[in-house]
């Protein structure tokens, strides 16, 4: 069962292959035990998943209006509410937090039939590229495990790529969706900003944070955004739009498909096997009727300072609300309020969240504002700005997810250059429009991923491009070995 995809699964359910219960009890087995292994679960609800499966069972026999997700098991990401769940943001500050609401996300998945499996690992409060700054604990990848699997949302791709679970939800706030997507070999997508309720997503940076799929392939992911997309009047950044059936244009043809290379993606700082393997899928989109040209996106180079002025601004604001006093860690004995303060959020937070926090209160402070915050948000504009002058020249644009393969456990100690790791990723998100991330590749054992993006609100594009590639290629259909493990 785990070597099948999500829209297998679907199949075999409505086919009476196999029952909701028994598949969801055989993934409750591997990931009990096989993630000991990967660290990629924070939370396993294990009796609530069966109970979820029963009434999936209950719901197909009865005859009536089910959909295709109804009784498919998946994960979630620990940044989404959860009612009567741990939500921990990966952070000791929330280890005792039991939210008491569902996210919109999780409430519309719920109603779509599926069976949540539990909570996954991921840096702490989505700050991190590589899953190594959990309070839990880092998440190895499952192609290699002196590997990290990327961030934040590396428990949920690790636990995909090892078939624990067909699918899982994560977050993007600057490619925390499509980095480890890449580097664990499986599919991402980050929607375009507005496109899916925030609500009940624990925020690090509000305007730049978005919540997409995780799946073996892109067909997956379509049939997930079908139920998660949508305007939600709870959020004041989710956008008033229709949605459409994300899975009624994924066979259209790539015939006169425009694709725009940038040429600030393929220079120094891109490792040899990467470009190869970009180039190579190039090809096959040529072979399937795609034009391809080079484009500029003359940028570029700003986004990481611009985005780690802005990222950090927003955390330092939202995080203020973790105080020790209404919910999360709280200090023993305080001798005072200001005590409270100080060593609850001394204590509750990790180095690299009190690194975002002191940089974002910096920017905001007086006499900085406009010389950090204000500027980075002009550069902000000029970014978006590049993407839709591309966009006037070409349909999608195509480039690496990442500038590296996954790197090991622990390689990087300094901060900047984990920073780096998001040059491809970043602009994106500072722009707002969608990208996917799709297997593309090896080199050395680690999976490389492929980067396409699309103007804003053309994820049925990039799920079409996808998926085309896909029907082309098998690299999304490769397990690695631990998933064979205890089968």
């Amino acid at each position: 069962m785990h070597d099948k995809t999500l829209t297998q699964l679907a199949a075999s359910l409505k086919s009476g292959e196999f029952s909701s219960r028994e598949l969801t009890a055989h993934y409750l087995q591997k990931i009990e035990k096989t993630d000991g292994k990967l660290n990629s679960f924070i939370t396993v609800t294990g009796e609530q998943a069966l109970d979820q499966a029963e009434a999936a069972d209950k719901a197909r026999a009865g005859g009536g209006d089910t959909g295709i997700l109804t009784g498919i098991p998946l994960a979630l990401k620990d940044i989404f509410c959860t009612r009567d769940v741990k939500t921990s943001c990966g952070s000791k500050m929330l280890d005792n937090f039991i939210a008491p609401y569902n996210a919109t996300v999780v409430e519309k998945l719920s109603a779509a039939g599926t069976i949540s499996l539990g909570k996954t690992n991921m840096d702490e409060f989505a700050m991190g590229s590589s899953n190594e700054n959990s309070h839990f604990g880092p998440v190895k990848n499952p192609w290699d495990l002196k590997a990290v699997p990327g961030g934040s949302s590396g428990g949920s791709a690790a636990a995909v790529a090892a078939g624990l679970v067909p699918a899982a939800m994560g977050t993007d706030t600057g490619g925390s969706i499509r980095q480890p997507a890449a580097f664990c070999g499986i599919t991402g997508l980050k929607p375009t900003y507005g496109r899916v309720s925030r609500y009940g997503m624990i925020a690090y940076a509000s305007s730049l944070d978005q919540a997409g799929p995780m799946a073996r392939s892109a067909e997956d992911c379509a049939h997930l955004m079908n139920v998660i997309a949508g305007h939600d009047v709870r959020d004041s950044t989710s956008v008033a739009r229709g949605v459409p059936d994300y899975t009624e244009t994924l066979n259209a043809p790539l015939s006169g498909l425009k694709i725009g290379l940038p040429k600030e993606y393929f220079g120094d700082g891109l490792a040899p096997e990467v470009e190869k393997a970009v180039r190579d899928a190039v090809k096959v989109y040529e072979s399937l009727g795609a034009t391809v040209r080079e484009v500029s996106l003359p940028h570029t180079h700003y986004a990481i300072p611009a985005y780690y002025v802005i990222a950090p601004a927003e955390a330092s604001s939202n995080l203020s609300r973790f105080d020790g006093v209404r919910f999360g860690h709280r200090c023993k004995e305080p001798i005072d309020l200001m005590d409270l303060y100080k060593r609850s959020r001394a204590e509750g937070f990790g180095e690299e969240v009190k690194r975002r926090i002191l940089i974002g209160t910096h920017t905001l402070s007086e006499g900085f504002f406009d010389a950090y915050y204000t500027k980075a948000q002009k550069v902000r504009r000029l970014i978006r700005q590049d993407f839709l002058d591309a966009f006037e020249e070409v349909d999608v644009l195509m480039g690496p997810a990442a500038p590296t393969p996954a790197f090991d456990l622990g390689a990087k100690k300094d901060p900047v250059s984990m920073y780096l790791q998001d040059i491809y990723t970043i602009a994106v998100n500072l722009a707002g429009i969608p990208g996917i991330s799709v297997p593309a590749g090896f080199a050395g054992g680690r999976p490389i991923g492929l980067q396409i993006l699309g103007t804003h609100f053309a994820e049925a594009q990039l799920l079409n491009v996808a998926h085309q590639y896909q029907q082309a290629t098998d690299w999304h259909l490769q397990l690695p070995a631990i998933a064979e493990e205890n089968a």
